[in-house]
């Protein structure tokens, strides 16, 4: 793959979380946030004058509970809800996903796998099977069969995990929409992501001529690639010293 050009202060920059910023876990609730990692994305989102949102699956009030950033740009539940610099929420006003009927539907299997867990994230839902990895197959076939006879409804496959969502949101309009409010108009948008979830956002930063980064490996339409979750952390880290105010010399 291409080489990471060097960082330019017109850059825009949108991160994934999970399998991204933090390794992922057996379970939603098992991830591990440390300290030095928050210093990192809030001072580099302060040193590019508030250009930088995370972009996740999770929901707003998931990874505000998780992160304690409330000042931090986030779009939650892949662009269903976000949260702009100046703390404004939009969310997309949608049909609820009936979720009874799938947990119904998936109930047999609930019993019978106890690593099968389901996750209600408000407008989304997700099936991780990441400790019945055997499964997948079988949880696709029923799922996709469900969706497809429901109308405004999409399956999206990740690492271990099916979500149920609505058509026609993903990450990548989560970023087309923050590439039309300030302070990241203009800019040229660099996304890190690692997963399925993030191609969507991998194409449309293509499409704006800006920087699609994968994280680890697999098949990709992303133009770059970080070996692992400490490469993003190291990279980030020296974004900074590219990001330094100008003035600083002189104060």
């Amino acid at each position: 793959m291409k080489r990471l050009p060097s960082p330019s202060p017109s850059w825009a920059y949108f991160l994934d979380v999970d399998g991204t910023l933090i390794e992922l876990a057996d379970t939603p609730d098992a991830i591990h946030v440390d300290h030095l990692l928050l210093t990192l994305v809030d001072d580099l989102h302060q040193k590019v004058g508030g250009a930088l949102a995370l972009i996740s699956g999770r929901s707003l009030t998931n990874l505000d509970h998780r992160l304690k950033m409330p000042g931090l740009p986030i779009a939650g539940q892949h662009g269903l809800e976000r949260r702009d610099n100046f703390g404004n929420i939009h969310r997309h006003s949608i049909s609820p996903i009936s979720s009874e009927l799938f947990v119904e539907r998936l109930a047999p299997l609930m019993a019978r796998y106890p690593g099968l867990h389901i996750e209600h994230k408000g407008a989304t839902l997700a099936i991780h099977y990441r400790l019945v990895p055997h499964l997948g197959g079988c949880l696709h076939r029923l799922l996709k069969g469900m969706v497809l006879q429901m109308k405004g409804l999409q399956l999206q496959p990740g690492k271990r995990v099916l979500e149920i969502k609505p058509s026609g949101y993903d990450k990548g309009s989560a970023i087309e929409e923050y590439m039309m409010q300030p302070p990241f108009i203009g800019r040229r948008p660099v996304f890190i992501g690692d997963d399925l979830t993030d191609e969507h956002g991998f194409a449309v930063v293509n499409r704006l001529d800006g920087y699609s980064i994968k994280v680890g490996v697999g098949r990709t339409c992303a133009h770059y690639r970080l070996n692992g979750i400490e490469s993003v952390r190291s990279w980030l880290a020296k974004l900074q010293l590219c990001h330094e105010p100008e003035n600083k010399e002189n104060s």
